[in-house]
C-alpha cells in the first residue's frame, strides 16, 4: 500500500460527535471498559441517562445533551407504550387492534425518518442517528397524553370529556413541538428553519390526532 503514509486529514474537516484519541502511555486503569463492568452497572447507567433525557425533554432548553450522548431506547420504549395504548382491542375480540399497533409502530418510525432526511437535505449538521433521538424522546409529552386520555375515557366519553382531551392534546402536542424544535433549531441553516419546522409540526400533529380521536372498543 505504497503511498498511504502521506495521506493526511485536514483539521478544517468538521467531525460530529465527540471523537478523543489517547495520547502517550496508558495505564491498567485506563484500559478499563464496559466489558469488565458487571452488567447490573451497565444497566443502571444506561436507566440513568435514559432518565437524564426524559427531564430534559419534560423542561426544553437549548441543550446538546440529546444530540452528544445519542441512543434509541428511550424512543423504543416511547413509540411502544403509545402503540399499546392507542390499540384499544380486547385479545377475544374479531378487531384485537394488531393493525393499530402496527400504524402507529410504522407512522412513528417511518415519519421520523423522513423528518431526518429533510433535515440533512436542508444542510443540518447533526448525524441521522441524533436526530432520530431527538424526535423519538419529544414523544414524551403526546404518550403523557395518551395515558390522560385514557383515564378520562374510563369516566365517560361526553362533551366535557372531549373539552379536557382536547386541551391535554393541544398542550402536549406543543409541549413535543417546542422541546424538539429547541433541540433541533441550532443544527439548521437559519434561512430554511421553517422548512425543518414545517415537517416536525405535521409529524407530531398526526400523532396527536390519533390520540384525540382514539375511542376504546
Amino acid at each position: 500500500f505504497a503511498g498511504l503514509a502521506d495521506v493526511s486529514i485536514s483539521e478544517d474537516i468538521p467531525v460530529e460527535g465527540e471523537i478523543t484519541v489517547p495520547v502517550g502511555s496508558r495505564s491498567p486503569d485506563e484500559d478499563y471498559s464496559t466489558l469488565d463492568e458487571p452488567v447490573r452497572d451497565t444497566i443502571m447507567r444506561d436507566l440513568k441517562a435514559v432518565g437524564k433525557k426524559f427531564v430534559h425533554v419534560m423542561y426544553p432548553k437549548k441543550s446538546s445533551t440529546l444530540l452528544r450522548d445519542w441512543d434509541l431506547w428511550g424512543p423504543l420504549v416511547l413509540c411502544v407504550s403509545l402503540a399499546l395504548m392507542l390499540q384499544g382491542g380486547s385479545a377475544d375480540s374479531k378487531d384485537d387492534g394488531g393493525p393499530q399497533f402496527a400504524e402507529v409502530f410504522v407512522i412513528i418510525w417511518f415519519g421520523a425518518v423522513v423528518i431526518t432526511l429533510n433535515s440533512k437535505l436542508l444542510g443540518g449538521t447533526i448525524s441521522f442517528f441524533q436526530s432520530l433521538c431527538v424526535l423519538g424522546y419529544c414523544v414524551l409529552p403526546l404518550t403523557v397524553a395518551m395515558l390522560v386520555c385514557r383515564l378520562v375515557l374510563l369516566a365517560g366519553s361526553g362533551t366535557v370529556s372531549f373539552i379536557i382531551r382536547l386541551i391535554v392534546v393541544i398542550a402536549m402536542f406543543g409541549w413535543s413541538t417546542l422541546a424538539s424544535t429547541a433541540f433541533l433549531a441550532d443544527s439548521q441553516p437559519p434561512n430554511r428553519k421553517a422548512l425543518v419546522v414545517y415537517p416536525i409540526f405535521l409529524f407530531y400533529f398526526v400523532i396527536s390526532w390519533m390520540i384525540l380521536t382514539f375511542t376504546p372498543q
